[in-house]
């Protein structure tokens, strides 16, 4: 699978996910932060982005906080993160 289709479907799942007035798919480049002083999102919007990933894609998250916010912190991370949890290799 190509990174680029992966990131793309997660950047309408976020965008479907949260509500955000006026963000686009623009607004969200694939190595920005998604949370602070990146994009701006919160936990509110990281809890609803984790739902629809897991029904989406059935991959689970940790209750390490850590980790999660290292899988959350772009969209990059987070396909890489879901392409390991599907055993699936990522094409530039």
């Amino acid at each position: 699978m190509k990174r680029i289709d992966l990131e793309d479907e997660i950047r309408d799942i976020i965008l479907a996910s949260v509500d955000v007035e006026g963000l686009t798919a623009e607004d969200l480049p694939a190595q920005s932060p998604l949370f602070g002083e990146g994009v701006g999102l919160d936990s509110i919007d990281a809890l609803e982005i984790g739902a629809a990933l897991r029904k989406k894609y059935q991959v689970k998250f940790k209750t390490n906080a850590d980790e999660n916010r290292a899988h959350f912190h772009s969209i990059a991370t987070l396909a890489t993160f879901i392409a390991e949890n599907l055993a699936i290799s990522l094409e530039d």
